[in-house]
């Protein structure tokens, strides 16, 4: 009798001209897949940025072929963006079937602001204003997000400050 009834609850709601939200508190679950969470497009954005400033001090240390004191700074540097990069992807859970996060999906993929390829030779005043730009956009997001979010968030522009300083500026 119970699993009649339950059977039957669709079908008695869509008679009766009502939504399953009208019978139930939160999400509808006959609406199809929910939208994402303002958080994790935020999250979204912030890993294709890191992910872009990856890809930018790879090309700094690969164009400096020789062990120089640059390279040893750059890969430092690297190392401490790819631990960033695995933070934040930690935190992001996609439903199944999403889409996963990809450098050219956000605006502020790129963190220089173009959306070229990455010239073979990044100078080092290009690195600074890239991580001056991610500081400015990492603090811009803080008021958007949920306190865990937000502390990450600080916590990462906080050391893109400290590389603006190591990188000389």
């Amino acid at each position: 009798m119970l699993a009649a009834s339950a059977a039957a609850l669709p079908a008695l709601l869509a008679t009766a001209g009502c939504r399953s939200s009208d019978a139930f508190a939160g999400p509808d679950p006959l609406a199809g897949r929910p939208s994402l969470a303002p958080d994790v497009i935020t999250l979204q954005a912030v890993i294709a940025a890191e992910q872009a400033m990856i890809t930018l001090y790879r090309a700094a240390v690969d164009a400096d072929l020789q062990a120089t004191d640059r390279v040893r700074v750059l890969e430092g540097l690297l190392a401490q963006h790819r631990e960033h990069l695995g933070q934040l992807q930690a935190r992001l859970v996609l439903p199944p079937g999403s889409p996963s996060p990809s450098p050219s999906a956000s605006p502020s993929a790129s963190p220089s602001g173009s959306r070229g390829a990455v010239p073979a030779r990044v100078t080092t005043a290009r690195l600074r204003a890239a991580e001056r730009a991610s500081v400015t956009d990492l603090l811009r997001r803080l008021v958007t997000v949920e306190p865990a979010l937000a502390q990450l968030f600080a916590s990462i522009a906080a050391s893109d400050a400290t590389h603006v300083v190591a990188l000389g500026g």
